[in-house]
This record gives C-alpha cells, structure tokens and sequence, in this order.
C-alpha cells in the first residue's frame, strides 16, 4: 500500500512475499533481487500517525470525515532499503529509516529498528546482532 500522501515501492527481481505480509510507504521502500519475505511480515516506513496527541486525534477525526489526507503533515517517514539476497523470518516487522545489508538473515519474530549489516544474523525486539554469516 502506498499512502495518498506519497510513498514507492519498488521489488527487485526473484522476490518471494509470504501470505498476510504488508508493505507499506509513505516515503520509499526499495527491495533487492532475490529477497525471500516470509508469511506476516510487515515492512513500513512510516509511522501512521502523529505523535503528538491532539494532532493524531484532530487527524483521526479527518480521516473518518474526508478519507486519507494527500498531506503528509506533521507523520514522520524515513526509507527503507532491503539489499540482494536477504531473508527476512516468519512475523518480522521492519520499522521506517532502516538498511539490510545483503545477504542478511532477520530471525523469527524480529522487530527491525536499526541497521542491519551485510551477512549477518540479527534476532529479536529490537533485533540484535547474532553472527557473521559467511
């Protein structure tokens, strides 16, 4: 999905998106050539909303009355780049600003806030550094 207020996605070659995964953009989000992209993984790089309160409440109202606003305004975004052959696990979420590096593994579950070097396994919430891959 890409937001009314901007947003790309743009899929490399030989990628695989599992059942009940969400690609979401509001600002960019590229992915490499053969990337596997398990079942339930949801890859964003916004937040959706505002955080400041009486923004998001006035925003929800609107929402409700107008649709989706064509005005990005005051929601942050940042890209999201998926390098070659990367793996991302089974119910992964990969949060807005962040790089995988080629070749990266992403476990099971992970939640992604940070860079991900190039062959490496990272795992967990917030995803952490495992192992060098070779």
């Amino acid at each position: 999905m890409v937001f009314k207020y901007g947003g790309t996605i743009t899929i490399g070659n030989n990628v695989y998106i599992g059942e009940n995964s969400n690609i979401r953009s509001g600002a960019s989000i590229d992915i490499g050539n053969d990337v596997l992209i398990s079942h339930n993984v949801n890859i964003i790089d916004t937040n959706s909303h505002e955080i400041d309160y009486l923004e998001r409440a006035e925003s929800y109202q609107n929402l409700l009355k107008f649709g989706h606003p064509s005005e990005q305004g005051a929601v942050e975004t940042a890209k999201i780049i998926i390098e070659d052959h990367v793996w991302i696990s089974y119910g992964v979420s990969v949060l807005k600003g962040v790089t995988i590096g080629k070749g990266a593994i992403i476990a099971a579950g992970s939640v992604v806030t940070k860079d991900v070097a190039p062959f490496t396994l990272v795992a967990g919430n917030p995803a952490t550094f495992i192992k060098q891959l070779n």
